[in-house]
């Protein structure tokens, strides 16, 4: 189907770029390749949202605590990464 989309310059020098590159005459394949990954991103966003919005409420108040303090105890236990002046001092 065909229909009429906006474009900057850049945008259509870009997509000439790319579909060249590819050894196409034109952008629509370009384009068209664009508009599938972003919908099959859009609707696999969309999706897990859903799932974490259904598990809401899953846990009881004193799972989510548990688990909370839990990741605070994990997290203050990861090493930290050095900084730079920090190396230079220990050598």
């Amino acid at each position: 189907m065909r229909t009429t989309i906006e474009l900057t310059e850049e945008q259509r020098a870009l997509l000439h770029a790319i579909a060249a590159r590819r050894g196409w005459r034109g952008y629509s394949r370009v384009v068209q390749e664009a508009i599938d990954f972003y919908l099959k991103h859009h609707a696999e966003a969309e999706s897990a949202r859903r799932l974490l919005l259904d598990r809401k409420g899953a846990w009881s108040a004193d799972e989510a605590e548990r688990t909370r303090k839990a990741l605070r105890e994990l997290r203050a236990s990861w090493p930290r990464e050095r900084e730079p002046d920090d190396a230079a001092a220990s050598s």
